[in-house]
């Protein structure tokens, strides 16, 4: 390591990285963080309902994304904690800086509850693959999921009466991918899912402390020379506007290169995150536009404020196939704002906010 630097987890910030495992590594009494597939509910009661894991824009159900489990030190009814966080997979939803076509909930529980053991989970091996794969139809609590999205399924088909699910959308999707073929009138359906092709990608997601190499005395100077060199060369359209016009844009244009330029360079070391974790630490903005006031995020149900938690990046995108040549799912980053006394609401899964930003106009 060279004079003058050193090695900082600064603002004890977390990197995530998406590793391939076993889904049977990733049930909820394995407490994992991890992307795609089903979700690995914590509480296996109070699950978001239908109504509340639908697209404000398109109305219909939406996908799993990612889960991150974050207990609070000391904190005994956070004793185990995970955050969900789910979008929607219509393209068409998708318009720069908007929200609606994600949502997050928080649950939690305190070391001794309803549904865990006190003592810590113990790795599962693929013996036990058989043994575990009811969970993905029916918690272990009774609460029956739906067959394709893996979501609460008060549905249930009106044939067998045996498979159940989260909406009349998803019934569909099931009765054509083949449940059609399986569904009897004696009730007996097969335990194997059909691929539906809507779950996102299976990965386990684990972290690791961000370390920056950073020159201590001359970070500064550092910053405004490189953005001196990222600066557009003038042209014979910019000198054709007025000068108010010329001041305002390379006002606008100086900040949104810093922004961006910071956070070129501060994932630069580990291009392949997907997550960075900083409960009550601040995000890393793609760019100046819609960054939020504190006025902005709405407050807890319990009255309390919420605070910045953890940011989803763009490099997931790479994982989860979403490209297609006429849209896709996009975004720039996404940031998770939580309850920051993390309240106790019981069994419930509680909503908390996202907001999605997208990169600039300049760097699209």
């Amino acid at each position: 390591m060279a004079k003058n630097e050193c090695a900082q987890n600064v603002n004890g910030v977390e990197l995530g990285f998406v590793e391939e495992s076993e889904s049977f590594c990733l049930r909820s009494k394995q407490f994992h963080s991890k992307v795609g597939g089903r979700p690995a509910w914590l509480s296996q009661s109070g699950l978001p309902s239908p109504s509340e894991l639908c697209c404000m824009k398109c109305g219909q159900p939406l996908a799993f994304l990612l889960q991150v489990y974050a207990p609070i030190p000391g904190q005994a009814r956070s004793f185990h904690r995970t955050c969900f966080v789910f979008c929607c997979k219509n393209t068409a939803c998708y318009s720069h800086n908007d929200s609606l076509c994600f949502k997050v909930y928080r649950s939690q529980l305190p070391r001794k509850n309803d549904f865990y053991s006190y003592d810590p989970p113990v790795e599962e091996d693929a013996a036990d693959i058989h043994s575990t794969d009811s969970e993905i139809l029916q918690l272990g609590s009774g609460v029956m999921l739906c067959r394709v999205c893996g979501c609460l399924g008060p549905k249930s088909c009106s044939r067998c009466h045996s498979a159940n699910y989260c909406s009349r959308e998803h019934q569909t999707i099931d009765w054509k991918a083949g449940h059609k073929k399986e569904c009897s009138k004696n009730g007996v359906v097969g335990v194997s899912l059909l691929d539906h092709k809507f779950l996102f990608l299976e990965y386990e997601v684990v972290t690791e402390p961000e370390e920056l190499q950073l020159k201590a005395d001359s970070d500064g100077q550092i910053e405004e020379e490189q953005l001196k060199e990222s600066e557009p060369p003038a042209s014979d359209v910019l000198e054709s506007m007025d000068e108010r016009d010329l001041e305002a844009m390379a006002k606008h244009e100086s900040k949104e290169s810093k922004v961006f330029e910071k956070f070129k360079r501060r994932t630069a070391t580990e291009p392949e995150q997907v997550l960075r974790y900083c409960r009550m630490g601040r995000p890393l903005w793609v760019s100046d536009e819609n960054v939020p006031k504190e006025t902005d995020i709405p407050n807890c149900l319990c009255g309390a404020k919420r605070l910045f938690e953890f940011q989803i990046m763009p490099q997931l995108l790479n994982y989860l196939k979403v490209d297609s040549p006429e849209a896709s799912i996009d975004w720039g980053t996404l940031v998770v704002y939580t309850c920051a006394e993390s309240c106790d609401q019981g069994n419930k899964y509680t909503a908390e906010f996202i907001l999605k930003q997208d990169y600039g106009a300049d760097h699209i």
